[in-house]
């Protein structure tokens, strides 16, 4: 099929490697270049890069809904347009434009977790299950029909990043396989069950914030979901402490404060929280590398009864 890819992170890349190996893509539609880093030096979408390696036409528009963009949409004459987290919302008439319509890769199992972020919502929530849906898009927020489902099992040590890499290459095919079913005609589409709907918001870096006050296993789960970006994080002595790993211990118990510390080992940092305990294997100080616990501790000193805040 004649296709118009449209895609922004890494995620799509994938997306957008199988659709080169197996159909005509037209062209690509990603986000605008943004500046990053303290240069502010203007860096291409991942999506941008791929298609720039295969000599693809980039589209980057501010707004997709705008006159002259649609117009040139319309130009190509695709047959279907393929999106995997492009970023923004199309307008009817762009989802009416190519003969197959529109096709969603979402990295959730719809109606589960609509919206913007469900590959961390997953971790963070503790799910054991989950995995990709194909859908005929509409004007909705990923509420269009069901093509086709695939499951994933989370690891017990799934991290959002993890996760996000495992989605990325099952999404890829499954939306191949969408694809051949359109094509031949054979595609079932399934409505989405809306009282079932769940809905996941734009994930911020003030959400990695712990909340010592919570359980062990609910913050072990955040540090997870928030790995690799934007991370979980606490305060020390006036200082942004990263924390990348950690387990729950059970057998622990002490009548202390929620972020208090309960024990310092070589290898390990125990802290004490609503329910249970955290046992901290890796962390990070502000200005300074990621650290094993026991490298950390051989420039850094806590001790007991030192306290983890979730203020400055």
């Amino acid at each position: 099929m004649r296709v118009v890819f449209m895609g922004t992170p890494d995620f799509s890349v994938g997306v957008l490697k199988e659709l080169i190996n197996n159909h005509e893509v037209l062209a690509v539609v990603t986000q605008p270049d943004k500046p990053k880093g303290r240069g502010k030096a203007v860096q291409y979408t991942p999506v941008k890069e791929e298609a720039l390696k295969h000599g693809i036409k980039v589209i980057q528009p501010a707004k997709i809904k705008e006159k002259e963009v649609v117009e040139e949409l319309r130009s190509f004459g695709a047959d279907i347009f393929v999106v995997a987290a492009f970023g923004q919302l199309l307008s009817k008439e762009i989802l009416d434009m190519p003969k197959y319509g529109c096709i969603n890769v979402h990295a959730s199992l719809l109606p589960k977790y609509r919206g913007a972020s469900p590959i961390q919502w997953a971790v963070i929530n503790g799910d054991e299950v989950s995995g990709v849906t194909i859908m005929q898009m509409d004007v909705g927020m990923d509420t269009g029909d069901m093509i086709v489902k695939k499951e994933v099992v989370l690891d017990k040590e799934e991290t959002g990043g993890s996760l996000f890499d495992k989605l990325s290459e099952a999404g890829a095919k499954l939306c191949i396989e969408a694809m051949e079913l359109i094509e031949s005609g054979s595609a079932v589409l399934r409505k989405q069950d809306d009282s079932l709907a769940t809905h996941t918001k734009m994930i911020d870096k003030s959400l990695g914030l712990i909340d010592w006050n919570k359980t062990a296993v609910e913050i072990e789960r955040l540090i997870r979901g928030l790995n690799p970006w934007p991370s979980a994080f606490t305060y020390f002595n006036g200082k942004t402490v990263k924390i990348w790993g950690a387990d729950v211990i059970t057998d622990i118990s002490a009548d202390k404060l929620p972020g208090e510390i309960l024990e310092v080992t070589k290898d390990s940092i125990f802290v004490n929280t609503k329910e249970n305990v955290l046992r901290i294997k890796e962390l990070q100080l502000e200005g300074k590398k990621r650290l094993k616990t026991a490298e950390f501790l051989r420039g850094y000193k806590m001790v007991a009864g030192d306290k983890f805040s979730n203020t400055k």
